[in-house]
């Protein structure tokens, strides 16, 4: 397996322990009555609870892209140095990611997204030369 679809697998792991800890602390939050509920008017949620629900999310988009990133790379036999540097920077971004919008690391945040999406974007660039 290439660098590139092993980091892959272990973005798809983060994710499940991204929603996990989103899971425990929105049930903290609203309440195993909430949680199990059809949360048809479910209230919005704050704090910890809140920032790790759109960590989650911002991971989801950010895997879509790099996600993307890993085939083209790879389907296209364009896996480089390159390429895998930027797949673990990408997901070493994403992990750090979580501490810092959950304890709000102002302007870090930004910064630790910003390297991960410059990541992704050098792969999709690396496949097409």
């Amino acid at each position: 397996m290439t660098p590139e679809l092993t980091v892959l697998a272990l973005a798809g792991l983060l994710q499940v322990a991204q929603f996990a800890i989103f899971s425990v602390l929105a049930n903290l939050q609203v309440g195993p009555r909430v949680a199990m509920g059809p949360r048809d008017h479910a209230p919005a949620l704050t704090g910890q609870a809140g920032r790790a629900q759109r960590a989650l999310n911002n991971h989801f988009e950010g895997l879509i892209l790099f996600t993307l990133a890993v085939v083209v790379v790879t389907l296209g036999g364009q896996a480089s140095g390159l390429t895998a540097a930027c797949a673990w920077i990408y997901l070493i971004a994403r992990i750090l990611y979580v501490p810092a919008y959950l304890f709000g690391w102002t302007p870090w945040r930004s910064v630790i997204w910003a390297a991960g999406a410059t990541a992704t974007l050098i792969m999709i660039a690396a496949s097409l030369l």
